[in-house]
Parts: C-alpha cells; sequence; structure tokens
C-alpha cells in the first residue's frame, strides 16, 4: 500500500496543480468513467474525454485564479493490484469556496510493470459540501 498511497499523493498533487501531464500519465488508456450530474444525467467517457476534460478545466482555473479543494475521503484496497479511493473535489475561486463538489470513486489498477494507473472512476456531480464533511477538514493540495 505504501506504493500506492506515494502514487496517489502525486497524482493529487498534480491535480491541484492543474499540471495536465501528471494527470494525464497517470490514467491508463483503456479507461472508463461515469458521472452523474446533479440533474441526475448520465454520461459515459474514456481516456480521450477524460484528457480533454481535464485539460479545459486547467486551462481555465490558471487563468481565473481557481485553486481546487480536494480531500482523501477513503482508501480501500479491491484486490491483490487493485484499489479504490473515493475524492472530494470542490473549488474556490478568489477565497469562496462552492457550495458544492463532486465525489470521485476512482479505481486504480497496479500494471505489471509496477506502476499505478487510474482505470475507471464513478462520480457523483454537485454534491452539497456539507453531505461530504466538516468543513475544517477540508485541505486544499
Amino acid at each position: 500500500m505504501k506504493s500506492f498511497e506515494e502514487f496517489l499523493d502525486e497524482f493529487l498533487e498534480s491535480w491541484s496543480g492543474s499540471n495536465i501531464d501528471g494527470v494525464k500519465y497517470k490514467i491508463s488508456d483503456s479507461y472508463q468513467a461515469r458521472e452523474v450530474t446533479s440533474q441526475s444525467e448520465i454520461y459515459d467517457f474514456g481516456y480521450t474525454e477524460s484528457v480533454q476534460g481535464w485539460e479545459q478545466a486547467f486551462s481555465t482555473f490558471k487563468k481565473d485564479g481557481t485553486q481546487w479543494v480536494l480531500k482523501k475521503v477513503s482508501v480501500t484496497p479491491l484486490r491483490r493490484n487493485e484499489v479504490l479511493a473515493v475524492i472530494w473535489a470542490s473549488i474556490s475561486t478568489e477565497g469562496k469556496r462552492s457550495e458544492t463538489g463532486n465525489l470521485f470513486f476512482n479505481t486504480f489498477r497496479k500494471g505489471v510493470q509496477g506502476d499505478w494507473k487510474l482505470v475507471r472512476s464513478y462520480i457523483e456531480a454537485g454534491i452539497p459540501q456539507e453531505n461530504i464533511t466538516n468543513e475544517d477538514e477540508l485541505f486544499k493540495w
């Protein structure tokens, strides 16, 4: 688990720093995701759409000074080579935190060469912050 914890910290650091290279190289080419919006619409997407979404968000955030607010909610080993990390992600603009955020259920797999990759995600979007945690427990990466 130590190698995974180090990997996850690097992943979250890349995410919080809007570092597209740091994020996209940690995502598997076979990545699959499902996002459920606050209006209960469902979007399925893969690696290419994911990287495009990260690039768009990172570019916008760098221009307007928006910062990510991330929290590791839980980390659970699923199998010998798979780990589920539940991550709360929200944003802060000009010191004002968003009232909602997204809850990511991310599954990471360790490959034969020992490298971890994000292989699938289930994302609940638009979740009110108070439904997740106490504000004092949130932190910026």
